[in-house]
């Protein structure tokens, strides 16, 4: 590995400042030779190399995507051309790039005397999880721009199409993007690897009614096109769009809600602290450098809780619980725009570097905002979550640095790299304490900007920074531990919230016959302590009548609240209370988010109601996205429904 003990000369620096354009270019090194930048290039080249794209990004990268589609509801489709810059870093004459599903028409080059003229390509068979490589043959050596004619398949898996039926107002149709992981290249052939970063620009055509909204700067051009600009250079996964009946309220001058009509007040009513979020984060950790920071709240089957798309984040509606009980959720994407789209991981085993600091820096936005109580319930909250999961997962699953070979990135996304990286942090900062740990955090973000890094990278950074800063307090073994080790360290210290004593005490007392249902003090109960109420009570073999009892008393069944909802009918299903099934059907109708559904289609799938979760589902399924019905297809292949309509 390359020191990184002289910031200027480090080799992800180097290497980021060739992907990214001139505008972002303002730190390159004046004092370093020729000679030394090439050597220092290509071994960060070999670091970064991503096998999850078919890009020849070490060859020739992206520098800029300009966008020119247009949005056909009629026939679930986006067509029309986009244009990409190229910087070639050897010469070259073979640009590879990744998609998914794409029907491309026609590939145009730029030649030297500025004409478009017409070039081969092939289209490779496709990969289940790669997608299809597009391998485009120049006839002139190092080509700085290309043209590609293209259009979308019916159903990409990184766009959902709705109809107006299944949308809040039921009136105009509604489309999406996720293109986290490896997504984008389902609707834009291009280098689909978070270890490119290039700028975009797009004109989106659309009918009138429609509004159009992107992860980026927004100019309306006439009543059915509206012009796109996003400066800075931003990872493949980033780039999001959304149309349909959108409406906007502002919640400052850099902050606002888009939303349905009928969801608008209560969204911005609901994320109203969302400024002071941004105020905090920036006092903490930094300049916000994104410009704006606008809330995108989604229809329910949005299969994320929600996505940190620059300038527009996307959010799930299923967290607008009316009380603020949910808006950690707002604080974690805001998060990302210091950890992950500033910092980024460069391949998609990296992911801990995304979501560990983001769930960290999510934690200490709570804290800072609504108490330190708060946050350490939400903190023991997610580590019961993770104790839970870690004994479902393979102990592969359970490394933070994890080994994707052969394997979807969607896979990587479970409770590890959130939760238990942030737990590493929290040991770190527990450690080195909080002023100086708040210190290296805050640098850290400044010198690895608009970069795209490895766990190797990191390692480096954080034993010249922090180890060898302040020696002998944190061991590189102990490090090792917590990012290379399965499960979790057995030093770990677990947070633990006195705010849930008397909860346990009164569930214990309850289970035990020592107090009844009526008898439980729960007036002043938060979101949060109903919810460790449930999720620590017996999973099996909870008397039914008890359970009734209790649904009785607190009305679980059927509430408006998500997480307490998910939390229920998660205990009734363990404990086989299916009186909740008319309820829970609803449940799984209503919303597509994929943490709040899939887990209890588990549950059902296991049981004696497999043939009533098979119904549910295949009636839900039209209103789920492709990535939410690729975990679950598998699920319901196999044996037959012999009882369709028996529930």
């Amino acid at each position: 590995m390359l020191s990184l003990r002289h910031p200027l000369l480090s080799s992800a620096l180097l290497f980021a400042l060739q992907l990214l354009p001139n505008a972002y270019a303002n730190n390159t090194p004046n004092a370093l030779t020729s000679k030394l930048a090439a050597t220092l290039v290509q071994t960060e080249i070999q670091q970064n190399q991503d096998a999850l794209t078919y890009a020849n990004y070490t060859e020739v990268s992206v520098s800029h995507v300009e966008l020119a589609l247009a949005v056909d509801f009629k026939q679930s489709r986006l067509s029309g051309e986009v244009i990409l810059d190229l910087a070639w870093h050897k010469a070259g004459k073979t640009l590879i790039l990744d998609t998914r599903d794409l029907t491309i028409n026609s590939v145009t080059a730029l030649d030297n005397a500025g004409k478009w003229q017409s070039i081969p390509f092939t289209l490779a068979k496709k990969d289940e999880v790669r997608g299809a490589a597009l391998t485009i043959n120049f006839t002139e050596q190092n080509t700085q721009k290309i043209k590609i004619n293209y259009h979308t398949s019916d159903n990409p898996s990184g766009i959902q199409w709705l109809t107006p039926e299944q949308t809040q107002g039921k009136q105009l149709p509604f489309m999406f993007s996720q293109s986290q992981a490896i997504h984008a290249r389902s609707w834009i052939p291009l280098q689909d690897t978070p270890a490119v970063r290039q700028t975009y620009s797009a004109t989106i055509t659309a009918d009138k009614a429609i509004t159009v909204v992107m992860s980026a700067d927004r100019k309306t051009l006439s009543n059915t096109q509206t012009q796109f600009t996003m400066p800075q250079a931003i990872p493949a996964y980033l780039i999001a769009i959304a149309a349909g009946h959108l409406t906007f309220a502002p919640l400052n001058d850099i902050s606002g809600v888009w939303a349905e009509p009928e969801l608008i007040d209560k969204a911005s009513q609901e994320f109203a602290d969302t400024p002071k979020m941004i105020e905090i984060a920036a006092k903490r950790y930094g300049d916000y450098r994104w410009g704006r920071y606008d809330l995108l709240i989604l229809p329910p089957s949005f299969p994320f809780g929600g996505m940190e798309n620059p300038r527009l984040s996307f959010i799930t509606p299923t967290v607008i619980a009316g009380d603020k009980s949910l808006v950690s959720l707002i604080a974690h994407e805001l998060a990302h725009s210091w950890s992950g789209n500033l910092v980024t991981n460069a391949t998609w085993r990296d992911l801990w570097l995304n979501e560990g600091f983001t769930t960290y820096v999510e934690n200490r936005i709570m804290e800072d905002l609504y108490g330190r109580d708060r946050a350490l319930m939400e903190q023991t909250i997610s580590y019961s979550g993770l104790l839970a999961e870690l004994a479902e997962l393979s102990p592969h699953d359970s490394v933070l640095h994890l080994d994707l070979s052969g394997r979807s990135p969607d896979e990587a996304f479970s409770g590890v790299p959130y939760v238990k990286g942030q737990l590493f942090l929290v040991f770190l900062e527990q450690k080195f304490g909080r002023e100086h740990f708040d210190a290296f955090v805050k640098n850290y973000f400044n010198h690895f900007a608009f970069q795209s890094i490895t766990t190797a990278q990191f390692r480096e950074y954080l034993s010249l920074n922090l180890l060898q800063k302040y020696p002998k307090i944190v061991s590189e073994a102990e490090v090792d531990t917590w990012i290379e080790g399965e499960g979790l360290p057995s030093f770990l210290v677990p947070p633990n919230s006195h705010a849930f004593d008397d909860i346990d005490a009164q569930r214990q007392a309850w289970l035990e016959g020592k107090l009844s249902t009526n008898e439980l003090k729960t007036s002043t109960w938060s979101v949060h302590q109903w919810l460790r109420f449930i999720n620590e009570m017996p999973r099996i073999n909870l008397n039914q009548t008890k359970l009734a009892e209790l649904d009785k008393a607190f009305h679980f069944t059927g509430t408006g609240n998500s997480e307490i909802a998910f939390a229920w009918y998660s205990l009734a299903l363990d404990n086989g209370y299916y009186a909740v099934l008319p309820a829970l059907k609803q449940h799984l109708t209503n919303i597509g988010r994929m943490r709040l559904v899939v887990p209890l289609y588990q549950k059902l799938a296991s049981t004696e109601q497999y043939d009533w979760a098979k119904s549910v589902y295949f009636n839900a399924r039209p209103g789920y996205h492709p990535q939410t019905q690729a975990s679950l297809d598998a699920m319901f292949a196999g044996t037959p429904l012999q009882h369709e309509h028996s529930h």
